[in-house]
């Protein structure tokens, strides 16, 4: 198992090396640049300026720097956000969004996969039916309908929550559990589709045969296994949540990663979206990794190669 995780970590400098090239050749194919505004500048202005940022070079060369800068870990300067760099923007907005998207990942884990091995131990009850309704509403509603779904019915019917911003606990609510909804729904369809395969297996009826009581049953000899397809499941979902989700940010003014993403592409803000790029990249390669070595703790049969 060291090995392989120690190999799959070797890989992440090269893996990091090909998407850093692919999105900086790809940004510079769009059309514009990111000090093209509305109001003309002076020509001799828009040189300086592309001066200061080295974009008066040849493309080629303009890379060969970026790598350079990259090896050492850094990722630049913003083009948008005078006088920051892209280390620093992304360090000011890497915990907004680790933080909402660890309450969005805990209030998806506690009600999808609870909703999903009950759904699966009461199987063809109502119980059962209203989990998988909701599931299926779940994955089907987007969130740029759920959020102000949730704005209208708890912020101006109720009053409970305020609408937007970022900084007191009251913020976190409404946000955390948009951004978790679609992933509960998930978890919830992977954790019964696991329970109900696993409930099947001669080894839980063995334990049933025995008089072990239905809790332990659960608990001890099938939660394991039957939560597999979950946790395949929670690697990517890890990734997404913790990196931010652009919707969600942008509907509860939210000033994590997803804002400032989406700042920087209609900006042109290269580096800025390449910054962000890389931090998504490196969260999916380490949870996959860790997703990968939970499989052989919950299923020792599995070898890692």
């Amino acid at each position: 198992m060291l090995v392989f995780a120690t190999r799959r970590l070797l890989l992440l400098p090269l893996i990091l090396f090909v998407t850093a090239t692919a999105c900086f050749f790809i940004l510079r194919t769009v059309p514009g640049g990111p000090f093209d505004q509305e109001r003309v500048l002076p020509p001799q202005i828009q040189k300086n300026i592309e001066a200061k940022y080295s974009l008066d070079r040849p493309l080629v060369v303009q890379y060969g720097m970026y790598m350079r800068d990259l090896v050492h870990g850094d990722l630049g300067p913003s083009f948008r956000y005078l006088n920051r760099s892209v280390n620093e923007i992304i360090l000011q907005a890497f915990p907004v969004s680790m933080t909402l998207g660890m309450l969005g990942l805990m209030f998806a884990l506690t009600l999808g996969v609870g909703a999903g091995v009950l759904a699966a131990v009461k199987k063809n009850t109502a119980l059962d039916y209203g989990s998988m309704t909701l599931a299926m509403v779940g994955v089907s509603v987007p969130n740029f309908v759920l959020g102000p779904v949730l704005i209208i019915a708890f912020v101006y019917y109720l009053d409970w929550f305020p609408v937007a911003g970022w900084g007191r606990l009251s913020h976190l609510v409404l946000p955390a559990v948009v951004t978790g909804a679609p992933y509960a729904a998930y978890f919830a369809r992977l954790a019964r589709g696991g329970m109900l395969e696993v409930l099947q297996q001669d080894y839980i009826r063995t334990a049933r045969a025995k008089g072990l009581p239905a809790r332990t049953v659960i608990a001890k000899h099938a939660l394991k296994s039957g939560l597999i397809p979950v946790v395949s499941f929670l690697g990517p979902a890890t990734a997404n949540l913790l990196s931010g989700s652009i919707v969600v940010e942008m509907i509860f003014d939210i000033p994590g990663l997803g804002t400032f993403f989406t700042q920087g592409a209609l900006n042109r803000d290269y580096l800025l979206v390449i910054g962000v790029v890389l931090v998504f990249a490196t969260l999916l390669l380490i949870f996959n990794l860790l997703v990968d070595l939970a499989y052989a703790w919950l299923d020792p049969r599995i070898r890692l190669e």
